[in-house]
């Protein structure tokens, strides 16, 4: 706060300072930080050390030098293991956001049963991953599942023993559990639009297909940044669904890094070539987050009706 001074005879004036709250208010960030240092930048640190180790899970823990990056690093399977990570998030992605915009476009509206619809699509998301999974496993089996059951011959097939289709098992199931997640995210954003903006459109005589793209889209631009960056780091880190659906099968067709990571560390006592794989995963994170920030253009935290 500083005091601006006046002619003689005047009142002095007050005004704020716009760095003065700021300053002030910092410290409210602390436990934030503290919480992230203590949970995300410790723990990071001791992956990347153990990257450099060798260490089955119990005994002692040696240094190794490069020997476990020099592993994953010249193994064949990880280009391909890579290449199905990327695989997996840029269809999900692909599948999730059009469903997640419409469906966030629909729950907007301040209906009644809109609101009761919102709760039931809701649904998927707080139920386990594991659970799902064996869900659909057992309801995509070509001898007991759904298709024998019902006698509907296009389900009776082997859905995760050809690659093709075990794929796409996961891309659907995926999707399927996350999409209510991101449509929330949108339901918020349209509810930010003002209403004024359709009101002078359907003036205009504007329909509500020309609304959407014209009027929607453009002012959920950073509300698709902030999604597809949360969907790129969940898809990054899939395992417990894959797990369980299809273990990384048929072959290795749905291996992808973050089981391959799990497979190395938890199943083969290879914690050092494991830990390299989790810093891999956190670089190409990091390099997809800045990626998705920088074809969002200007800084996130401005609203989104800015300049409107």
């Amino acid at each position: 706060m500083t005091v601006t001074p006046t002619p003689a005879g005047g009142n002095a004036s007050l005004t704020a300072t716009p760095g003065g709250q700021g300053r002030g208010l910092a410290w409210l960030a602390l436990p934030a930080l503290l919480f992230f240092v203590a949970f995300g930048v410790i723990p990071l640190i001791g992956v990347f050390w153990l990257s450099f180790t060798t260490w089955d899970g119990l005994g002692e823990i040696r240094m190794s030098g490069f020997d476990s990056w020099r592993a994953v690093l010249t193994d064949p399977g990880l280009p391909h293991a890579l290449w199905v990570t990327f695989l997996v998030t840029a269809l999900s992605w692909a599948v999730q956001t059009p469903a997640s915009i419409l469906l966030g476009t629909f729950l907007a509206g301040f209906q009644r049963y809109r609101a009761v619809l919102s709760v039931v699509y809701f649904v998927p998301l707080l139920l386990s991953s594991a659970a799902i999974a064996i869900t659909f496993k057992a309801l995509l089996d070509p001898n007991f599942g759904l298709g024998a059951g019902l006698g509907i011959p296009i389900l009776v097939q082997d859905w995760l023993g050809k690659p093709v289709l075990a794929f796409s098992v996961v891309i659907f199931v995926v999707s399927w559990q996350f999409i209510p997640f991101h449509s929330l995210i949108y339901q918020g954003g349209v509810r930010q639009i003002p209403r004024s903006m359709y009101e002078a459109a359907e003036l205009d005589g504007a329909g509500r297909v020309r609304m959407f793209f014209s009027i929607t889209l453009p002012q959920l631009k950073y509300t698709i940044i902030t999604s597809s960056t949360l969907m790129v780091a969940g898809s990054l880190v899939f395992f417990d669904l894959i797990f369980v659906l299809t273990a990384g099968g048929p072959g290795d067709t749905t291996r992808v890094l973050a089981l391959d990571m799990y497979k190395r560390g938890y199943m083969a006592n290879l914690m050092g070539p494991a830990s390299a794989i989790a810093v891999i995963l956190v670089l190409v994170g990091l390099a997809l987050a800045l990626l998705l920030r920088r074809i969002g253009g200007r800084d996130q935290t401005h609203s989104q009706l800015e300049g409107v």
